[in-house]
């Protein structure tokens, strides 16, 4: 299980990427890269971490799913994702 703290650290990066979005696509598309880089680090999407829906958990992340590997086991051992069989883990 991922600290609350990091998670919240994923959350406001996340708004920051929102919120600086559009700015961003025009100081690259007029090619201001002085105005860009006074911009804060924070709201590049680089910057964004994938992190299990579940457990929070940054590592073994699956993007098809949007889970960690090891809740994507766990779901389909107890049968909660279709079409998934258990062949050897």
């Amino acid at each position: 299980m991922a600290k609350e703290s990091m998670k919240a650290r994923e959350v406001k990066r996340a708004a920051l990427v929102a919120k600086y979005a559009e700015k961003r696509e025009q100081l690259k598309a007029a090619g201001d890269y002085i105005e860009l880089s006074k911009l804060p680090k924070n709201s590049s999407r680089v910057r964004l971490h994938n992190r299990c829906k579940l457990s929070g958990r940054p590592k073994g992340y699956m993007r098809q799913f949007g889970i960690s590997r090891i809740s994507f086991r766990e779901m389909a051992s107890s049968g909660l994702i279709p079409g998934v069989k258990k062949a050897s883990w």
